[in-house]
């Protein structure tokens, strides 16, 4: 009895154990990058929806190639006939209640309809093609969406950690500046200036973690994460080095990417699915021939046996009616079939054709036009993200070099107030403008980093640290 309760013991405190690494773990996950927009891939709702959207141009695809087999159909019918009428069967007046059966398949299937069924199925298979590369913009769209707020967060982080060493160093001078008060070296005007220097940035600090919070936030709902889902971001090293300057131009990161880029793409297969539907509508002109063939048989009570007797006073035979034919013999007699060719020459049908190639003229017209938008736009773009790019690189080399002198400056300013050869209000001051630069360098570097990260994006790079 004491082994199995011992052996059942330790079977629980593996589980506890277990669990609760399995639950530690979980709370304590640092999500990289590429987890951060994996997640919000499989999470996006818009990109589900989009998804049903490739699923439906599939069945458009897979109808329009079905509609060049035969249809074939089949039917039948149960009857009853009360008071005179024709017997289909006999062709006989009767007048009688009559029970019929009727049964028939039919199949027609075009020959020729000025190729639109073909070019239909040319079109959708490019509307397909379309869509799923409209599909894959969209999880561009999403990871470059993703990395930009994820750099927001590393962006933030440093701005927190800024404020927090500036309050630190203000902690400081207040406790160095009340016992040089104390001792009766500096005014306590000094002390009142430090205190309120020290208070502003507390209120700083304070921004700061909400504006964290904010860029955490945001980066949560991007990525639909759950409400009991931490989120706990790598931080990578994002050095930037004085000699990396970007080595492309506009131009060449363009006629890159207009060979990668889906949204490109897209625009040039949705011309071609115009093109097609311009030749459909252009097919209603023609004449149209199709084959058409059915098969069909019945059954009626009102059929029955012809059977002949003798008149015995004439000696002639005298047809009387007899059994009702058996339902097996009818459906076999009475088959019928037919097979025909329907030709169908459109004359005038209200300028329909007329009106169909039209819209479909200017749908194409507008692909076209779309698809030279869809490239400038992208030139644009990359355009744009180059000279950001290379302004905030400029703006971050000579930030770092006024942020060294500014922080020599500091100290120096730092040593004369503390013997008190530095009035308050100078030492704010120098304190002040270090903060800023450092903020501004801290700017200027996310900035190159989120414009660099877009040229490698569309040079075909993933979006990594």
């Amino acid at each position: 009895m004491y082994k199995k309760n011992s052996g059942l013991g330790a079977v629980l405190l593996i589980a506890i154990i277990v669990f609760a690494s399995g639950a530690f773990s979980q709370e304590n996950r640092i999500w990289t990058l590429e987890e951060c927009i994996e997640h919000a891939w499989e999470n996006n709702l818009m990109l589900q929806q989009q998804k049903l959207s490739v699923d439906l141009a599939g069945e458009n695809l897979t109808q329009s190639r079905a509609n060049m087999f035969p249809s074939l159909n089949a039917g039948a019918s149960h009857s009853y006939n009360i008071g005179r009428t024709v017997d289909p069967f006999t062709n006989d007046f009767i007048t009688e209640t009559v029970q019929a059966n009727s049964f028939n398949a039919t199949s027609s299937v075009s020959l020729f309809n000025g190729f639109q069924l073909r070019n239909i199925i040319r079109q959708n298979r490019y509307d397909l093609e379309a869509g799923k590369l409209d599909l894959e913009r969209s999880y561009n769209d999403i990871a470059l969406t993703v990395a930009s707020a994820y750099l927001q967060i590393l962006f933030s982080i440093e701005i927190l950690e800024n404020a927090n060493n500036q309050l630190e160093i203000s902690r400081q001078q207040v406790a160095r500046t009340g016992k040089l008060v104390e001792a009766g070296t500096l005014p306590r005007g000094s002390l009142l200036t430090i205190q309120a220097q020290m208070a502003t940035e507390e209120l700083q600090v304070v921004n700061a973690k909400n504006q964290l919070d904010l860029a955490i936030l945001n980066l949560r709902q991007i990525m639909y994460m759950a409400e009991d889902e931490e989120l706990n971001i790598e931080i990578p090293v994002v050095d930037i080095l004085p000699d990396e300057e970007i080595r492309e131009s506009p131009m060449q990161v363009y006629q890159t990417a207009i060979q990668i880029q889906p949204e490109i793409k897209s625009a040039d297969v949705r011309v071609f699915s115009a093109e097609r539907g311009l030749a459909a509508s252009k097919g209603a002109r023609s004449p149209s021939l199709a084959l058409s063939g059915s098969v069909g048989t019945g059954y009626s009570d009102a059929r029955r046996e012809q059977i002949f007797i003798i008149d015995p006073e004439t000696g002639f035979p005298m047809p009387e009616l007899g059994d009702v034919i058996p339902f097996a013999d009818q459906f076999r007699d009475n088959v019928n079939q037919s097979i025909g060719l329907f030709l169908s020459i459109p004359i005038f049908n209200n300028l329909q054709v007329r009106s169909n190639i039209s819209r479909s003229q200017i749908n194409l017209e507008n692909a076209r036009l779309q698809s030279r938008i869809a490239r400038e736009q992208l030139f644009q773009t990359i355009q744009q993200a180059h000279a950001d790019a290379s302004a905030a690189l400029k703006r971050y080399i000579a930030t770092e070099t006024n942020v060294v002198a500014l922080e020599e400056s500091f100290r120096y300013t730092e040593q004369r107030f503390n013997v008190g050869m530095v009035n308050t209000l100078e030492y704010n001051d120098a304190k002040n403008r270090l903060s800023a630069a450092q903020s501004e360098l801290l700017q200027a570097k996310y900035e190159y980093l989120f414009r660099t990260k877009i040229l490698d994006f569309y040079l075909g790079n993933p979006l990594t640290f």
